[in-house]
């Protein structure tokens, strides 16, 4: 197609088209690609101008036309994003990126690859579907000169083409584009099976030229007798459509009677039913073979009504009835829509399924895994079910009603515990049929059954199920590898916490702390190699020989000693203080620290003091409250109190703490001003349910502004 041929296709449906751009486009991508070649030895301009070719075919707007003639050029060539978006625009230039982003991931495997440049394909059509239809009409003319590939690219790229492109190109209801990506992948899968369906198909075309002027001769009279205004045609089915068939009704090619299809157009969704109703009347219907998706449409928009019926010459056929207009959407798909013209492109994220793909990028963390379910979600037939409510929920055939609850909601499927079908119990592994009303039982404390993945078909479910089951199975994981390392911890007297983990993820393959617990837990690294990582064997032998000191008494002894201290967990004989930077009392988490005089002082466990130690390890003890010794004790605590500088103030503070039974071993004023004066008390408390409950009774005062505890100093 030459320049000016390009420009008068575009205008003669777009007369507002920018014809500047679209000769600046030709010019600019044919100079750029000047020097390339393609396998065929033809010009490498030849493949982006047949792109923009066939896009012309679907009457899309200039800018979409200009992106797919320079679809290669950010990546093929020196052009750059902003060299694109300085000449024609950041539209075109956004549409060409997309493009160019698909084809940027280089990983080590091919699945892998294939994998991840289709969660850039979702992701970029979500902006703009048109994006989708340039990569179609790219991946349409590369299989149309694929021969010139070797034989096993091609087989790779024709079963991309078959698991990706035909499904996508199937979703946004552009039928035509399907039919020949599909025909084109089968003839390279499937050689010989092609050839022998090509060959039949010919010699039958050739033999039944006068049967199909025939049958709609027939039917025009038909539908004139009725005063219905039709026009009718009539065709072939595809070779692919013919052989799937084949496959799944597992017969051999003489045993498929409906190998033509006639369709027929009228001007109303009225007159659809009154042709069904004149087809029906006069010709015996073939039981199953008749669906309506005028009252429950496609997920891409396709409307038509279907049956099959033994036609005039005593011949099976299958008859389509559709509008004008629903012919259209069937054989343009998105393209075909009015709004798509005022810029609906800009809003791909409005189509469900992509809505839908989307939703399960985000919860498959394996973009293999996505690739995988995608393919579930895009290949299977159809089944309508409703709500108790009357809401529809379309579903793939074959779905049960763990697919129905994970539509509604993925709440509702975490959270189901059985189900009504059409107002009756019925097990999870029921297979739901057209027109089925169901309502998903749930209860709270549900939780998904990783049996349930066997019994869900659709792509969402399964999902969901597989995410539940790899974290629950990760919690189990993490907990076992926090036992494994607090029982070596606990070996050596030490305390052991998921902070300590921190300072050496950097050593091990782990991002986070989780993930290393996790990692113990499974059994892919060793719980002593990481303790020995917290804990170098040099520092434990010091501790240990520090330790042993402390061991000389009797266990007799030990125990009669441990049982009169305040804490246990401390060896008999050594000294014991409670640090006075964070004045710990009974009810607050505490740690033991081996002070330089070989005593041990007790420390909060949020001490900030400790942050000091932080690489002292086998100078910590594991060490809790002695609640038999500490029955009637009381111990120091520390609060800081903002009050209102008033005379009156401090004898009602002071009355309030007598009140509570607290004593005021110390009070000292902190600073002066604005009316306000800051109080720093150490008061004598029982345990940190009674300094909680002294700090609550404070702040209700009215000459009190704050109360905080201190325990830094």
């Amino acid at each position: 197609m030459r320049q000016y041929e390009l420009v008068e296709r575009v205008k003669s449906y777009d007369p507002n088209a920018d014809e500047d751009a679209l000769n600046r486009a030709y010019i600019f991508a044919m100079r750029m690609h000047s020097a390339q070649k393609r396998e065929s030895g033809e010009p490498y301009f030849s493949h982006p101008l047949a792109v923009a070719e066939l896009l012309t075919e679907f009457r899309l707007d200039s800018a979409t036309i200009i992106a797919a003639l320079l679809h290669d050029t950010i990546e093929d060539t020196a052009a750059s994003y902003a060299d694109l978006k300085e000449l024609f625009g950041e539209d075109v230039a956004n549409l060409v990126a997309g493009v160019t982003k698909l084809s940027k991931v280089q990983l080590k495997s091919e699945a892998s690859k294939q994998a991840e440049n289709f969660q850039k394909l979702v992701l970029a059509i979500s902006s703009d579907i048109r994006i989708l239809l340039i990569k179609l009409a790219d991946r349409l003319h590369n299989m149309r000169t694929l021969g010139y590939k070797k034989p096993e690219s091609r087989l790779r790229i024709a079963k991309e083409t078959m698991e990706i492109y035909v499904p996508l190109a199937e979703r946004i209801g552009m039928q035509n584009m399907k039919d020949n990506l599909e025909d084109l992948a089968f003839k390279v899968l499937y050689p010989d099976a092609y050839e022998t369906i090509e060959t039949r198909l010919a010699f039958l075309a050739e033999k039944g030229q006068e049967e199909v002027a025939e049958v709609i001769r027939t039917l025009s009279a038909d539908m004139a007798e009725n005063g219905i205004e039709a026009k009718i045609s009539g065709r072939q089915k595809r070779p692919y459509s013919i052989w799937r068939k084949m496959q799944d009704q597992n017969v051999p090619f003489e045993q498929i009677f409906d190998i033509m299809a006639f369709r027929i157009i009228v001007k109303d969704v009225a007159e659809c039913y009154h042709v069904l109703g004149v087809i029906h009347t006069k010709y015996p219907m073939i039981p199953g073979r008749y669906k309506d998706y005028i009252s429950t449409p496609k997920l891409n928009g396709y409307r038509s009504l279907h049956t099959g019926v033994i036609g005039p010459l005593g011949r099976r056929i299958e008859i389509q009835i559709r509008t004008q207009e629903m012919h259209d959407v069937a054989e343009w798909g998105v393209a075909a829509h009015w709004e798509y013209k005022q810029g609906a492109h800009k809003e791909g994220k409005q189509y469900r399924w992509l809505r839908d793909l989307l939703d399960l990028m985000n919860h498959c963390s394996d973009p293999n895994d996505f690739l995988e379910h995608t393919k579930i979600a895009m290949y299977q037939d159809q089944v309508f079910c409703f709500s108790p409510k009357g809401d529809l929920i379309t579903l793939p055939k074959g779905a049960t009603p763990i697919d129905f609850a994970y539509a509604v909601h993925s709440g509702v499927g975490d959270t189901c515990v059985g189900v009504k079908i059409n107002g009756k119990i019925s097990p999870l592994r029921t297979i739901l049929q057209n027109g089925d009303q169901v309502e998903i039982l749930t209860a709270k404390n549900q939780t998904p059954s990783a049996e349930w993945e066997r019994i869900a078909v659709t792509a969402k479910a399964k999902a969901a199920i597989r995410r539940f089951v790899r974290t629950q199975k990760r919690r189990e994981w993490i907990d076992e590898g926090r036992s494994a390392l607090a029982a070596l911890a606990k070996e050596y007297d030490l305390l052991f916490s998921d902070k300590d983990l921190s300072p050496i993820l950097a050593n091990t393959k782990f991002k986070t702390e989780d993930d290393l617990l996790s990692g113990i837990g499974e059994g892919l690294v060793s719980a002593k190699e990481i303790f020995h990582l917290m804990h170098p064997q040099n520092k434990l032998s010091l501790y240990r020989k520090t330790m042993s000191l402390f061991r000389k008494s009797p266990a007799k002894t030990e125990s009669k000693t441990e049982s009169q201290m305040p804490v246990t967990g401390v060896f008999p004989g050594l000294s014991l203080t409670f640090a006075k930077c964070c004045h710990p009392v009974p009810g607050d988490q505490i740690v033991g620290i081996v002070t330089t005089g070989k005593g041990i002082a007790i420390h909060t466990q949020d001490c900030p003091a400790l942050a000091e130690l932080k690489d002292e390890p086998e100078r910590w003890l594991s060490v809790d409250w002695n609640p038999v010794k500490l029955q009637g004790a009381r111990l120091p605590a520390r609060i800081k109190i903002t009050l209102e500088d008033k005379t009156a103030a401090m004898p009602e503070l002071m009355t309030l703490l007598a009140q509570q039974k607290v004593v005021v071993s110390s009070l000292n004023t902190l600073t002066r001003s604005g009316g306000w004066v800051d109080l720093l008390l150490d008061i004598e408390v029982a345990d940190k349910t009674q300094l909680d409950s002294v700090m609550q009774m404070l702040r209700a005062n009215h000459f009190v502004s704050t109360v905080n505890r201190v325990k830094a100093g």
